[in-house]
């Protein structure tokens, strides 16, 4: 905290008895003034860490293959600072992500967000909490579709909305077609895919693989391209920066913790585990947590400005170039990891 620079005190003297009444009230009335303008001089510490208001969020997201997706969401929903305009679903099968998504909001006392459906596709990736989302209430009628909710929201309230870009990228591919001056009305993207610098690797005691084709990226590489000529602000958390794991002490302490929101991550965590997953192990990485983790705490990664090509081959390669992303290609660990468990253990 920072104190307000209050003047020194003037040295004791004996007053006259001939003083005036003004002679009285000289030397106090100098001092306040001094304060009031010392006061008015110094930036107030509070002002500064204040937020300015919520920022509105509609998160794309493949929640139910890998678990990165639900600590994600659970970050969000513990984390004041953040308006969910709602969430769409990316990739696969997007109506039983409907479904999970229905659950979770209810399970954790958040049933008013809105959840749309976006377009299904092939995956090769087992979706590993289908017996969560398989016991989730069917919607009663249609969701709204996924696309359409982007972009309404993006007319709605232009330049307010981010877009977490949280999966495969064919919601968003599919909305800039649709409409591209409406899709340039979002704030910015934030999204979690590619690899620049380094690719996948098990263990941060390891050297770095050469960059990877990043499954997000690879999986729709036209929608990554259309991101990327929008024209709309991204930053951009590849691998080289979102390879984070939960340690068992952190993981402990979240799935005893006893909230509905830990609880579910507990639950789904479990399920994540107990699928066939030959390249997992139980550490899960926390891919999609660091983008939203940024939003709260910038310090958590310091993007730097680059152009991003995107392959056939489905890679992002660093070009030369005008820069057409901020790209974090390192993060804090240590401080991540405080954000993550200062909300997600934060007690009522």
């Amino acid at each position: 905290m920072t104190a307000f620079p209050f003047p020194a005190r003037a040295p004791s003297r004996t007053i006259q008895p001939a003083a005036t009444p003004a002679a009285k009230f000289a030397a106090p009335l100098a001092a306040l003034l001094a304060l009031l303008l010392a006061c008015l001089a110094a930036p107030p510490a509070r002002a500064q860490t204040m937020p300015a208001g919520r920022t509105p969020v509609i998160v794309d997201m493949d929640i139910g293959d890998d678990i990165d997706d639900a600590f994600a969401l659970g970050l969000l929903l513990e984390s004041p600072e953040f308006e969910i305009v709602g969430i769409t679903t990316a990739w696969g099968d997007t109506a039983l992500r409907v479904r999970l998504l229905e659950r979770l909001l209810r399970d954790t006392g958040h049933p008013g967000i809105p959840v749309a459906q976006g377009i299904a596709t092939a995956s090769p990736q087992p979706f590993t909490q289908a017996r969560y989302a398989a016991r989730g209430v069917p919607p009663a009628s249609p969701p709204p579709q996924a696309v359409d909710f982007i972009l309404r929201q993006a007319r709605l309230r232009p330049g307010q909305v981010t877009l977490l870009a949280l999966g495969p990228l064919t919601n968003v591919g599919a909305a800039i077609a649709r409409d591209p001056a409406a899709f340039r009305q979002l704030k910015q993207v934030v999204m979690m895919g590619g690899s620049v610098r380094a690719g996948y690797r098990k263990s941060q005691y390891v050297p770095n693989r050469p960059p990877d084709k990043e499954y997000n990226i690879a999986s729709d590489v036209a929608g990554a391209r259309a991101l990327f000529g929008a024209g709309v602000p991204i930053v951009m958390m590849p691998l080289d920066a979102t390879q984070i794991r939960l340690d068992e002490v952190e993981r402990n302490a979240l799935f005893g913790h006893g909230s509905p929101v830990t609880d579910t991550l507990a639950l789904l965590y479990h399920q994540w585990i107990d699928a066939y997953q030959p390249w997992s192990s139980n550490m899960p990485s926390l891919f999609d947590v660091v983008p939203v983790a940024w939003l709260i705490d910038p310090r958590v990664c310091r993007p730097t400005p680059l152009h991003i090509d995107i392959g056939d081959d489905g890679l992002t390669r660093e070009r030369p170039g005008t820069p057409n992303a901020a790209v974090c290609l390192a993060s804090d660990q240590v401080r991540f990891i405080d954000v993550l468990m200062g909300r997600l253990l934060q007690r009522p």
